[in-house]
């Protein structure tokens, strides 16, 4: 080959890998954009965010809502939601498609999508059963609610960013979410300062109790729910040792044993010893054989959602020998279906129960929607959305609703108490206790049922 041919070559070949790194860099960058930039995980329903058990009229719902054909969207959504009557994104989706480009009023709903659907699903129900109903009832003065629905990955980073994006949209005039605690104090920073209401229903750290003025939480904080495990444990139970397996990477987690703890130790009971689920070597076996050796009488469980499995793993391993109490986390189907009959008599701090006021308005309505039951992530976010439709009704700006809610006469009714806020922005109600028994509700031959009261 001459030199002159070589040289062609080499150009060319230059030419080509340059062009390929390019296109590489370019690809890059549209996947970095895409995972990092926090209006990719936004959708009214233009886009899909819970892929599972997706319908093709959803499909074809959220590619016309893309184009602006809300008519067609509206369509498919509503067959879509004859086949799937449980799926909480296709309600809203179907809600915002029936607004259209008319005047609306938008809320958010932060929800965990991309690391507990499950969670996202239930907490979503609450906010579209609201949505649905104030719709279906003329709107806020003849106004309807739009939801703008966003996955925050349950990553405080990742949640900010969110929130940044979040504030600097004027018509966003208030946020339900988020789901875990550490993320909603992560969060909770950016609304603060900005002054856009935030209302939590499942974040129960106490580091969130006082947060800021425009900070709230519809979930009662973990006062109560460690106070009332502990004054079980002593006053029921007559037990006085207990071992806490907890979540050293989880805020609500060291919040609810650190509450546990301290109502133990100053009622006269003992906490021998603390098992870290969270740790690398963490072994369920060994632990459970150290804290009988401390002669622990009773077990007190709070894991995340990164730990729930090492949590199931000691349910099993003490196979009933010790007593079981549990924070809300453990309130879950994967804990019946995993426990069984080891799980057989734990004792769960939750905020709210089907069968705890089972005439009341919400439960029957909630079970004609969604035609199945629902649970307490389900009606505290319906309770977070009522508390800002309610100041969206009294003024329709952001201020307006954060001036409603901390005025001293507020109360609205919710899924099962009035809906009233502390100065703290914590919720003004106590926790319910609830215990596992054979039933034939959740389909795994045990179910959750309201401890009775003496």
């Amino acid at each position: 080959m001459s030199q002159k041919n070589e040289t062609t070559v080499l150009v060319l070949s230059l030419a080509v890998t340059l062009a390929l790194v390019a296109a590489g860099v370019w690809w890059f960058q549209k996947q970095q954009i895409t995972t990092t930039d926090p209006k990719s995980r936004f959708s009214t329903g233009e886009q899909l965010l819970i892929s599972a058990d997706s319908t093709p009229e959803k499909k074809a719902a959220i590619k016309a809502t893309a184009a602006g054909n809300y008519n067609e969207a509206v369509a498919n959504l509503e067959s879509s939601l004859k086949a799937q009557p449980n799926d909480p994104e296709g309600l809203i989706y179907l809600n915002n498609a029936r607004i259209g480009n008319q005047k609306s009023y938008t809320i958010a709903a932060s929800m965990p999508i991309g690391k507990d659907v499950g969670a996202a699903q239930e907490m979503l129900r609450g906010v579209a059963q609201a949505q649905t109903e104030i719709n279906q009832a003329g709107g806020i003065d003849g106004v309807p609610l739009k939801v703008l629905v966003i996955d925050d990955k349950n990553e405080p980073e990742f949640a900010q960013k969110v929130a940044q994006t979040l504030v600097k949209d004027s018509a966003i005039l208030g946020v339900v979410g988020h789901f875990s605690s550490g993320v909603s104090l992560a969060a909770a920073e950016v609304y603060q300062k900005a002054g856009l209401v935030m209302i939590s229903p499942t974040s129960t750290s106490v580091e969130l109790s006082g947060a800021g003025e425009y900070i709230f939480r519809t979930v009662p904080s973990d006062r109560f729910a460690g106070s009332a495990l502990a004054s079980y444990m002593l006053k029921k139970l007559n037990k006085q040792n207990a071992a806490v397996f907890f979540d050293s990477e989880s805020n609500y987690s060291k919040s609810l044993k650190d509450v546990f703890t301290t109502t133990v130790f100053s009622e006269g009971g003992r906490v021998v010893s603390e098992y870290d689920l969270a740790e690398s070597n963490f072994n369920a076996a060994d632990a459970l054989k150290e804290a009988r050796e401390l002669e622990a009488e009773v077990l007190m469980l709070a894991p995340d959602t990164d730990t729930t499995d090492q949590a199931l793993f000691v349910v099993q391993v003490n196979d009933r020998r010790l007593p079981l109490l549990a924070g809300d986390s453990f309130y879950q189907l994967n804990t019946l279906q995993i426990s069984g009959k080891d799980g057989s008599g734990m004792v769960l701090a939750v905020p709210w129960h089907i069968l705890g006021a089972p005439d009341a308005k919400f439960p029957q309505a909630a079970k004609l929607l969604w035609k199945a039951d629902v649970n307490w992530r389900t009606a505290l976010a319906y309770d977070a959305t009522q508390a800002l439709i309610a100041g969206l009704k009294r003024d329709p700006t952001r201020q307006g609703i954060q001036e409603t809610l901390v005025s001293s006469g507020f109360s609205v009714p919710g899924a099962g108490e009035e809906i009233r806020f502390l100065p703290s922005g914590d919720r003004n109600q106590k926790v319910q206790l609830v215990t596992i028994k054979p039933g034939p509700r959740s389909g795994t031959g045990y179910d959750f049922f309201p401890v009775k009261e003496e």
